[in-house]
């Protein structure tokens, strides 16, 4: 897993020196000045290119065409990769065509891994929840599955922090579990209108005026910053080996045991319908990355 922050600034601007020892020293964000105000398209392509290489290359083109301009005077980056192996790795011959609801709709058939193990399960009300380990054991892939093939809007409604931290203590039980393969390449999103929906106005100079960032940098009447647009982008792939495909070996001992008792058989999980999925920093809860599949394909 590689998370890394920085801050692409204006080069002279007059940015407050305690502003850029906050950043680095609790964002380990290197500071890069550049300068918008000759080539803005060539400062989006210089960002562009560190977001790619930070991300091996699977962020293509997070800041869109036109998204900079000569006024532009702080480009904040964040860009976060993970490539991680299931601890025990989908046989690949077990994966099969089956049904799965696009969109809660009509069932169409996708690529369907399936295994059965010791998986963390639990039923909830309205929701089936399973998760898989990685290699390693900090972090885990969370699947929340709603009962109603239709019922994803009513889960996510229902989607709390609290209902994700708990996830991360599932009981693991024997399940032979069904998931669809699939890789989740969508455009860059702009986020301003929905942060601005969520209240968070005055950062956008939302009325015009009102946005104050004084402890970033000066704000003069005629020359102060807010923030123009957010943008966001993600790439996933979820395959036999793991998530951004990776080879694992895992050698498996047994103790010898006395006669053991039948065991029950294992509990079915067809993830055959729109569902949510989470990548979880089980020590701490933390969601890595919290999404929904709506069509494998």
């Amino acid at each position: 897993m590689n998370i890394a922050n920085r801050l692409f600034a204006q080069k002279d601007y007059d940015f407050r020196q305690n502003f850029l020892s906050l950043v680095k020293q609790n964002y380990g964000a290197a500071f890069e000045p550049i300068d918008f105000t000759v080539n803005p398209a060539a400062a989006a392509q210089h960002i562009n290119k560190w977001v790619a290489d930070q991300t091996r290359d699977k962020i293509q083109d997070l800041i869109p065409a036109n998204a900079l301009n000569k006024l532009t005077r702080l480009v904040l980056a964040n860009a976060l990769y993970l490539k991680a192996p299931w601890t025990d790795p989908f046989p690949d011959k077990a994966t099969q065509p089956e049904p799965f609801h696009v969109r809660g709709g009509a069932p169409l058939d996708v690529p369907m891994m399936r295994k059965t193990d010791r998986f963390g399960y639990a039923k909830r009300e309205g929701f089936t929840a399973v998760s898989l380990p990685y290699v390693g054991g900090d972090l885990q892939f969370l699947v929340l599955m709603p009962d109603d093939v239709n019922g994803l809007r009513t889960l996510e409604s229902n989607l709390t922090a609290d209902v994700l931290a708990k996830c991360t203590r599932l009981e693991t039980q024997d399940v032979d579990l069904h998931l669809p393969k699939f890789k989740l390449e969508p455009p860059t999103i702009a986020l301003a209108e929905n942060l601005q929906a969520l209240g968070m106005k005055s950062a956008f100079n939302i009325p015009q005026g009102s946005a104050n960032f004084d402890k970033m940098a000066p704000r003069k009447p005629n020359d102060y910053l807010y923030i123009s647009n957010v943008f966001h982008k993600t790439f996933i792939a979820v395959d036999e080996k793991g998530t951004e495909a990776a080879a694992a070996t895992a050698v498996v001992m047994m103790r010898a045991t006395a006669i053991a008792r039948p065991k029950p058989p294992p509990i079915e999980v067809k993830v055959d319908r729109p569902f949510i999925y989470a990548i979880q920093h089980v020590p701490s809860g933390v969601c890595l990355f919290l999404g929904r599949v709506t069509n494998p394909h």
